[in-house]
């Protein structure tokens, strides 16, 4: 049994927590989600202008992005050798090149005789020719070719090599970072990092990518996918199989936080209501979803009670899991027995400072991304889904980011992602506009967040504050 925290305890709604759901799993669930890990955070509001202003931006874009690791591309996105990806984020423009000996070299995506970009889309690339004038690199970066170089004697002896950022895989991510001096993403990152080495991410796949320009803040679009609590009011028709409110939020380091918000399992806010009921819920949602990707893919496969007693209180949890099992295997032939009810069911949702959530556990995993897009006032927001590779077989090259089209809702790409799943989104962008013109609106300038169901949220600023002071990174 894992010892509970009471001042912790006593944060949630009435009910019980996450821990009492592990503690009546199927299998005995693991370190690394019994243990819970807080941090002291203080309770001061957060200004509006971390949001809306200019200036504040600009000094994210000289203190923050140059220093961190950015998730720029998957391992499957550039397979084969000559594979390109142009990755932008705000003004910079960057170009991902896979090498003949199978790593991935990362260059500024500018030509070095008049500043065009190189390339301003991903594909096949023999060599690096600049479109304006035919300055030409090869795919090592090493330059290849001056145009009448009769009449650039004077650059004989300057290297002009593209310049290079530093490059890392990590399950299946291809990271970045201009910062040389950084350390290893493994160590950057700090605790928790760990608990994906038995999820195997580079064993997945990208099934569905899709992206949104959202008017908003990235900021305020990321923070809406780091707590649960706003369901009862944004997303009522997920509260029959969503624990939302006894979500339990976990702070690690700096760079590293989770929310694990539990599936199969009813809000705190209804009353009863039985096992049947949640497992019918769950249908009804996924069957709207109609698509295989889903993450609750049992709900067919465990119409019987498999020995189970029906008494038991935790019934709808241990049902589908145990589907999800059987039908996962069935799909894709790897061997799920030894996870958790936990790991086969709940939304383990972790984020990586400061834009990206690669989901966790053994069901077909979500991955965020927000950038900065042209302004203050507007992201990109990026949805991939996550697939397991069939056992023995090379995973498929990922198919182009369906780009929503400008004032249409995610509902336009729910041939991709589900219909059920593209709801769920669509409602938290009706919300995220308003935040940000009522952010400009505001008189006192002031974001009041909840103790502890909003604290990822106080530990991203922190982390945020300890870049913008210098503190970060070391």
């Amino acid at each position: 049994m894992a010892d509970r925290d009471p001042k912790i305890a006593d944060a949630r709604c009435p009910g019980p927590s996450y821990t009492d759901m592990l503690n009546a799993d199927t299998r005995r669930a693991p370190d690394y989600l019994l243990l819970e890990s807080t941090q002291d955070l203080d309770n001061d509001a957060l200004s509006t202008d971390r949001y809306t202003s200019p200036a504040f931006k600009a000094l994210e874009d000289e203190k923050i992005w140059p220093n961190i690791w950015q998730f720029a591309a998957r391992e499957e996105d550039m397979p084969e050798t000559g594979d390109s990806v142009v990755y932008e984020l705000g003004d910079k423009s960057f170009l991902l090149v896979r090498q003949k000996d199978g790593s991935v070299r990362a260059f500024y995506n500018v030509c070095l005789h008049r500043g065009r970009k190189l390339r301003t889309e991903s594909g096949p690339s023999i060599q690096l020719r600049c479109p304006f004038h035919g300055f030409t690199w090869h795919n090592d970066g090493s330059l290849k070719e001056i145009p009448c170089n009769w009449d650039f004697k004077h650059l004989e002896d300057k290297d002009l090599s593209l310049p290079e950022l530093k490059v890392e895989s990590w399950q299946g991510f291809i990271l970045i970072s201009e910062n040389h001096d950084l350390p290893p993403f493994r160590e950057w990152i700090g605790p928790g990092v760990e608990h994906y080495d038995n999820w195997r991410l580079e064993e997945c796949y990208t099934g569905a990518w899709v992206g949104k320009v959202v008017p908003a803040n990235w900021k305020a679009v990321a923070e809406a996918f780091m707590e649960a609590w706003h369901s009862v009011v944004t997303h009522p028709q997920i509260l029959g199989f969503t624990a939302d409110a006894n979500t339990r939020y976990d702070l690690y380091g700096d760079h590293m936080n989770r929310a694990i918000t539990a599936s199969a399992a009813l809000s705190p806010h209804l009353k009863g209501k039985d096992q049947m009921y949640v497992i019918q819920s769950l249908a009804d949602f996924t069957g709207a979803a109609g698509d295989a990707r889903s993450r609750r893919g049992g709900v067919e496969a465990s119409q019987d009670m498999r020995g189970f007693d029906p008494a038991d209180p935790w019934l709808a949890r241990k049902l589908l899991a145990e589907g999800n099992r059987e039908s996962f295997a069935n799909q894709n032939g790897h061997d799920y027995s030894s996870y958790t009810d936990s790991e086969m069911l709940d939304n383990l949702t972790y984020n990586i400072f400061p834009n990206w959530s690669p989901w966790g556990g053994m069901v077909p995993n979500i991955v965020y991304r927000w950038r900065p897009w042209h302004d203050v006032d507007h992201c990109l927001m990026e949805v991939r889904i996550l697939l397991r590779t069939p056992k023995g077989e090379k995973p498929p090259k990922t198919a182009p980011m369906f780009m929503v089209p400008d004032g249409e809702p995610f509902a336009a790409a729910s041939h991709l992602i589900g219909g059920a799943l593209a709801g769920v989104f669509d409602q938290d962008m009706e919300n995220l506009p308003y935040v940000q013109t009522g952010m400009k609106a505001s008189k006192n300038k002031a974001i009041e967040l909840g103790h502890y169901q909003e604290s990822r949220i106080r530990h991203f600023h922190q982390t945020m504050d300890k870049y913008l002071s210098g503190e970060l990174p070391k």
